[in-house]
Formats: C-alpha cells, structure tokens, sequence
C-alpha cells in the first residue's frame, strides 16, 4: 500500500504529465511510451515511438521539476525511438530536418541533448537568418549515453557502445567502444565484457556512465 507522501507524489506527477501533453502539438506522434516524468513532444515533423519506450526516472535530478523536450521542427523532420529504449529525466531531443534515429534498447541518462543541427549559420555576417549545418543523427542499438552529454549533428554511435558522463560527441563514434571527453574520443574497447542481450535483463534505471 502506498503511504500518504507517495499517492501525493504519484498525483502531483501525473497531473504535470497531463499538462505537458496538453502542451504538445506534434500532429504527427505515433506510439504509446510509458512516460514517468512529463514529455513536451512539439514540431510540425514526426516523431515514432517504438514499443516497451520509457520516459523519466522517479530517482533521478529534476523529477518533479522539469520535463523531456522531444522535437520534429520542420515538416520534413524525424525523429525514430526504437523498442525498449530507456530515457532519463530532462532529455533534450530535437530535429531540425536530417533526422535522429535512436536504435533499440539504447540507455539515454538525464539531461542528454541529441541534436541534428547547428540551428544558426556560424559566420556572423549570417548568424539570423543564415544556412545552419545539418546532419543525420544514429545511435545504434543498445547504446549506453551518460547523464549531460551531447550528441551533435552529423554523428552516429555504434552498436553497444558508451558515451561517458558530460562528454560532447562531435565525430563518429564505432560499435563497442566507449568513449569520453570534450571532444569526445574512444579510451577503449569493450571488447568480451559484453553479455549476449538473451541473457543480459534489461536495466530499471539509467544512471551516470
């Protein structure tokens, strides 16, 4: 049975999770993610939700003050969440037109923003209004990303590999590496640690890499 502190707590979330779902305006959602901290999905582009997708983590920074921010811009925009991925509280995802693409089972920590877009021009003279650069974005299936780091355009991830807390991800990065640092860059290889996914459970929490 639940104490009184957690039915106020379990009521106070939901209500926040209603509001922010009323507050989004992407027409072209498809899925149905388990969504535990508010999810603000916004954009005039589309965004898929595969199956067994969780969103929030009760035990984790900024629960019950912030919120996910998952958006397709533009109408030819994408963003794809492939089946039993996991993401932590305060994700920032956003698609200007290349698209993202978020393989299965991926681990997304807090505060992660994933972006396929400079969203302004560099140069200064065109800085409003200018061209900015755009790339595809894919991280691939079962994908550890550490709690603040940043995934920026043009960059793909390989199969089980790890992005170390805080990193920012410029440049590729290969399957079963992990990797760390601003830039980020590959310290090593997984190698045979790795567990076969039939006999490795799938996680409860996503915590810090």
């Amino acid at each position: 049975m639940l104490s009184a502190r957690e039915r106020f707590a379990e009521l106070v979330q939901r209500s926040r999770v209603l509001k922010y779902r009323a507050l989004s305006d992407c027409q072209r959602l498809s899925g149905s993610p388990r969504i535990v901290q508010p999810v603000l999905f916004l954009g005039s582009g589309a965004i898929h939700i595969g199956a067994d997708v969780e969103f929030g983590w009760s035990r984790s920074t900024l629960f019950y003050s912030g919120y996910c921010h998952v958006e397709a811009s533009t109408p030819e925009a994408a963003i794809v969440i492939g089946d039993g991925v996991q993401i932590n509280n305060n994700a920032f995802i956003k698609s200007e037109g290349p698209g993202i693409l978020i393989g299965a089972r991926a681990l997304i920590g807090s505060c992660v923003e994933i972006f396929d877009s400079d969203f302004h021009d560099l140069h200064p003279d065109r800085r409003r209004g200018g061209q900015p650069r755009m790339g595809r974005v894919e991280l691939g299936e079962n994908v550890f990303v550490g709690d603040g780091a940043k995934i920026l355009k043009g960059v793909s991830v390989g199969a089980n590999s790890v992005i170390g807390a805080g990193s920012v991800v410029t440049t590729s990065i290969p399957a079963n590496a992990i990797a760390a640092g601003n830039p980020a860059r590959v310290v090593r290889e997984i190698g045979d640690v790795l567990v076969p996914h039939a006999q490795n459970p799938r996680p409860r929490n996503v915590e810090s890499a």
